[in-house]
């Protein structure tokens, strides 16, 4: 984790604790609090065990996992998790008494506790997707279960309401980001001193690909810090007399960051093989735009039992590339792709929601994207940043094509969103951001022989060496990818009848 970071106080009368050190916030508070130590990380590690009237909640995951931690198989490597939620006790009642010593509701333990009814209800509904999966691979994955019972839907659904999320497994508050513990705490965040706390197939197994492929997420956001502290810093610097160096510092703040995620996220591929994914992805579908579930999810107890939609767990609800195109105001096209990037925000949890809300409407505000173009240096820092924007989602669409479309014909994401082209809506909008910066303040400037003006830094002579040695390659291969991408979301298409 970074370095406990000071932000204006015109950012903290909004958020009173993104100065605080946070090992000392109260549990009464959302764990996804942000701070400028922990950016989008919750404050503190998710508990690994619940209070003590949870008991059978506990004892059901951990006999669920098809592997078990002691390396047995599990209930849903028999598919007899349906058969063990068979009288099963109601505890909805319990939730509301889960209070800090102050008689506060504990939002810490209730997202454990969330959590943990999230991934019953997720393997419930899904398990006989997973066992025809497993008996019949290419016939794959008929019809899931159409009713969760109240023992499993009512708790799981006060606790949603008190936390304002979707009653459903989630990236944040569920299988990623309060999923995770350290085997030794005094190593701190080594890779291979992450655990999970929950699993569906291996997953306690650290080796497995399924722990990589959650891990390497919780290994990437650990280091979003210096992105909130940046953005902050960048937001501010533009609203208080345009403070144009501490404008660019916090640019390169955000630089040196992404340049540690998309390295930690490059560790995927061997993390988390990608021959493996397509097993353990069965438990993280949704309900929404899912050919196992045409009739929805009834809720039993809930809703007058009317069935319901919620889309599944999927990484498009990080926050890391949703502040970037706030902070950078890149547009995105008004297509029914984007609706559902706009639908993705409501499963984030309410601290980041708030937070990414304020980014979002402050950069408009300002316009900080005509703030930038206006100087030669902080042009470059603004494109490098879009540069970023686009690797990420470039390396994104590259784990979609190799994980999961060369592998199976299923048309739909776990999110619920078109496989082959919702992510090139948004890489493509970058792209073209990108070109057109790139054309209109910078393209002349990188194409001259000689310019006035200063020096970037000290290890660049002039602009125009800078502009040679970095931006001409990188808009140069903004345009290849752009071409490549286009290319192969027709090819994709036409094999699928898309």
């Amino acid at each position: 984790m970074t370095i406990l970071k000071s932000v204006p106080s015109s950012t903290e009368a909004v958020f009173p604790y993104i100065n605080h050190d946070p090992a000392t916030l109260p549990h009464s508070i959302d764990p996804f609090t942000i701070t400028t130590a922990s950016g989008f990380m919750p404050y503190q590690i998710g508990p690994t065990e619940l209070p003590p009237v949870f008991k059978p909640l506990t004892d059901l995951l951990e006999r669920m996992p098809v592997l078990k931690l002691d390396g047995k198989p599990g209930l849903l490597a028999t598919y007899e998790l349906g058969k063990a939620v068979k009288g099963f006790p109601d505890l909805t009642d319990e939730i509301d008494k889960v209070l800090t010593k102050d008689g506060k509701k504990d939002l810490y333990m209730l997202t454990a506790i969330f959590r943990d009814y999230s991934y019953v209800a997720s393997a419930y509904i899904l398990e006989p997707c997973w066992e025809n999966w497993c008996k019949n691979p290419e016939g794959g994955y008929g019809l899931g279960r159409e009713v969760l019972p109240h023992t499993i839907a009512g708790p799981m659904w006060r606790c949603a309401e008190i936390l304002d999320l979707p009653p459903f497994l989630s990236y944040a508050a569920s299988y990623a980001l309060f999923n995770y513990t350290l085997e030794d705490p005094s190593r701190g965040y080594e890779y291979d001193n992450l655990r999970l706390i929950r699993g569906f197939e291996h997953g306690l197994d650290p080796k497995s690909s399924e722990a990589g492929f959650i891990l390497t997420h919780v290994d990437m956001v650990k280091e979003t810090a210096p992105l909130i502290h940046g953005a902050v810093q960048i937001l501010d610097g533009v609203e208080h007399d345009s403070r144009r160096t501490a404008v660019n510092e916090g640019f390169r703040e955000i630089l040196r960051a992404m340049e540690v995620i998309e390295a930690s996220m490059e560790d995927m591929w061997k993390n988390s093989k990608p021959a493996d994914y397509l097993t353990f992805r069965v438990f993280i579908f949704g309900i929404t735009s899912q050919s196992m579930f045409p009739n929805g999810v009834i809720y039993e107890g809930i809703n007058d039992n009317h069935p319901m939609y919620f889309r599944g767990e999927s990484g498009a609800n990080d926050a890391i590339i949703p502040l970037l195109d706030h902070l950078l105001q890149i547009p995105m096209p008004d297509t029914p792709l984007t609706k559902i990037l706009h639908e993705f925000r409501a499963y984030r949890p309410r601290p980041h929601r708030e937070f990414l809300s304020y980014v979002a409407n402050t950069a408009e505000k300002l316009n900080i994207r005509d703030f930038a173009v206006q100087d030669d240096e902080t042009a470059i820092l603004y494109l490098k940043t879009l540069d970023h924007v686009r690797s990420f989602r470039w390396r994104h669409w590259l784990f979609a094509r190799e994980y999961i479309i060369r592998r199976t014909a299923h048309p739909t994401a776990t999110g619920g969103s078109p496989i082959v082209t919702w992510l090139p809506n948004q890489l493509s909008a970058v792209m073209d951001l990108m070109i057109e910066i790139y054309d209109t303040y910078i393209k002349d400037k990188a194409t001259a022989t000689t310019v006035d003006g200063p020096a970037l830094n000290d290890s660049e002579p002039d602009l125009i060496a800078s502009y040679k040695k970095q931006i001409v390659p990188m808009m140069e291969q903004v345009h290849e990818q752009k071409e490549k991408l286009a290319r192969e979301v027709e090819r994709w298409c036409k094999e699928r009848g898309v």
